[in-house]
């Protein structure tokens, strides 16, 4: 009888969960990459004004610069394992280039982002682009609407909230 619902039977009804985009009182992090810079800057200010938007101090958002892309799961694992961020933001730019190296590391960079939050619980957002071309990158990185940085920030707030709202894993009732 898996998903059918019996005759003259209410439908059982479950909690629905969502998360808002209110940062009043948020704190968030991001780690940055320092390679190709020029576009992360942009990123950064995405970011930054999709967070202050929606509520988010200017001085609750603290910004750790790592040299690259590969180093961005490291440095967040610290920023979320520190219990001072309700999110953290990863921004960087990989452009494929001649060798392997870009899928190296793009993979690796977003396998570490992800291991991060699920190794800590709190939400690791990646806002790293992995584009063919510089054009590309500039073209996800302009100001305005579709600025990559802004729907990381979006995502982060969504995302900080979702878990307030969720019940408490076993782990953390434990503590």
């Amino acid at each position: 009888m898996s998903g059918e619902t019996v005759a003259g039977a209410a439908p059982r009804a479950g909690r629905v969960y969502e998360g808002r985009l209110a940062g009043e009182g948020l704190r968030m992090a991001v780690a940055a990459s320092r390679f190709n810079g020029f576009i992360v800057e942009r990123l950064l200010a995405g970011v930054r004004d999709g967070l202050s938007r929606h509520g988010v101090a200017a001085d609750g958002v603290d910004v750790a610069w790592a040299p690259g892309a590969f180093e961005l799961p490291l440095v967040a694992h610290r920023l979320a394992s520190s219990g001072a961020y309700d999110a953290v933001i990863v921004l960087g730019a990989v452009i494929r280039g001649a060798t392997t190296h870009y899928e190296l590391v793009a993979r690796q960079c977003a396998a570490g982002a992800q291991r991060a939050q699920l190794d800590t619980g709190v939400p690791v957002i990646f806002g790293v682009l992995t584009t063919d071309t510089v054009e590309q990158a500039l073209e996800r990185c302009a100001e305005g609407e579709g600025n990559k940085g802004y729907e990381a920030a979006v995502t982060a707030l969504e995302m900080a909230d979702l878990l307030r709202k969720l019940p408490a894993s076993a782990a953390e009732t434990a503590r």
